[in-house]
């Protein structure tokens, strides 16, 4: 049984906090905020904690924060009920998933703005300790480049419209934290602008743009990268495209799907050579699928496939993933050769500052939020904390 309380000692356990790398440490939770942590031979005081003993081998790391999801476990953003929110913030804590942006995608006007209302109205009112939290919303979509639409219904694209894109934050209660754009659309330079003036971050994704029309969008205020490599003007020797600025232009922060699928693990080799912990942000990118068996699936109106680790539209497109997020630091460190705590950068770190969260979230710290994922010695989750609430624990045979 899961312990319920809120008074939580973890014993024993290799900390990878913001700070250093604590072996055989202990961290003091109470009232969701991480409120001490050490050495456990400097551990003074256990009375009125719960206390859990953690075997030594095993890593005490900061909750992972996913961009870019758009579902699990039957699930979709785009269903736009209560229901599939709750689904998805209670199943995310079994991947290590302590936090994330809930991701809408191209669908026709109506079916976005029900998602946004759903998802604004839960995030202001409906969220739990204990439970993974919905930070914001990631907009993918439909302000993209039907050349590079990928798995979004190209009938449904739309040029940036910077007067809809208000309208929609506004019915979203504010909550759009990130929007994934092709900035060589018409009015994409204008909407990038307004993006950035506005405290959201300017995603360049679906995009057939080149290397000189990424430049101009930096300029205009983009520093993040969707899903780099996939649905993108990709790297040639002369024209750099969207992955050759990914990897020339430091302000870009570039999300990557390392399910070994999406791109193979030599090019996520490649990414990490060139852009270090870092400049990327691990994403799953992953849709209802995920944690059920292979069949088939709907994915904004369109009949997907998941059979042997893949999700495939009917032409054969890539459509989304059903990659766990524990699976994806698991991958990158066998794919690159990585440490954890390289991994933990990319994972945790890096997408809780680019979201300006980092004062709260994205490391183990006094005062910072409780979300907490506990990783066996196969780096599998074993434990999550979310708020300083036991959200997942691993049944053992």
């Amino acid at each position: 049984m899961i312990p319920d309380d809120n008074y939580i000692l973890l014993i024993g356990v290799r900390v990878y906090s913001e700070q250093q790398i604590i072996e055989d440490g202990y961290i003091k939770i109470k009232d969701q905020k991480i409120i001490e942590m050490g050495s456990s031979n400097e551990l003074s005081n256990k009375d009125g904690f719960n206390v859990i003993e953690i075997p030594a081998h095993y890593n005490a790391v900061p909750g992972f924060i996913d961009v870019h999801i758009h579902g699990v476990a039957g699930a979709d953003t785009m269903d736009a009920t209560k229901e599939a929110l709750d689904t998805m913030v209670m199943a995310l804590p079994k991947e290590g998933t302590t936090s994330f942006l809930a991701t809408t995608m191209t669908q026709e006007g109506k079916q976005i703005e029900n998602a946004l209302i759903n998802a604004g109205e839960y995030i202001k009112e409906q969220q739990s300790p204990g439970k993974s939290e919905i930070i914001g919303i990631h907009l993918e979509g439909p302000f993209v480049n039907s050349l590079m639409a990928g798995a979004q219904p190209i009938q449904h694209i739309i040029d940036p419209d910077v007067a809809l894109l208000k309208e929609w934050q506004k019915l979203s209660n504010e909550t759009i934290k990130l929007v994934t754009l092709a900035p060589e659309r018409p009015s994409g330079l204008a909407m990038i602008r307004y993006i950035k003036e506005n405290g959201i971050i300017a995603s360049i994704g679906h995009t057939a743009a080149t290397y000189d029309e990424v430049n101009e969008a930096i300029e205009a205020g983009a520093n993040h990268v969707t899903h780099l490599f996939n649905q993108m003007r990709g790297l040639h020797h002369r024209e750099p495209g969207v992955v050759g600025a990914a990897f020339l232009r430091e302000e870009l922060k570039a999300e990557i799907i390392v399910d070994g699928v999406h791109v193979r693990p030599e090019m996520v080799n490649l990414a990490f050579k060139q852009k270090q912990s870092d400049g990327l942000i691990l994403i799953t990118d992953s849709m209802r699928a995920k944690c059920l068996k292979n069949g088939k699936y709907d994915l904004g109106g369109q009949e997907v496939t998941v059979e042997n680790g893949k999700a495939i539209l009917e032409d054969g497109t890539l459509a989304g993933s059903i990659l766990k997020m524990g699976h994806a630091v698991k991958n990158i460190i066998s794919f690159t050769g990585c440490s954890l705590d390289e991994a933990i950068e990319m994972s945790s770190v890096n997408p809780a500052k680019q979201l300006g969260i980092y004062d709260r979230k994205g490391s183990i710290t006094v005062g910072k939020d409780a979300d907490i994922v506990i990783l066996d010695d196969d780096m599998e989750v074993y434990m999550t904390i979310c708020r300083g609430s036991f959200a997942f624990k691993r049944e053992e045979n």
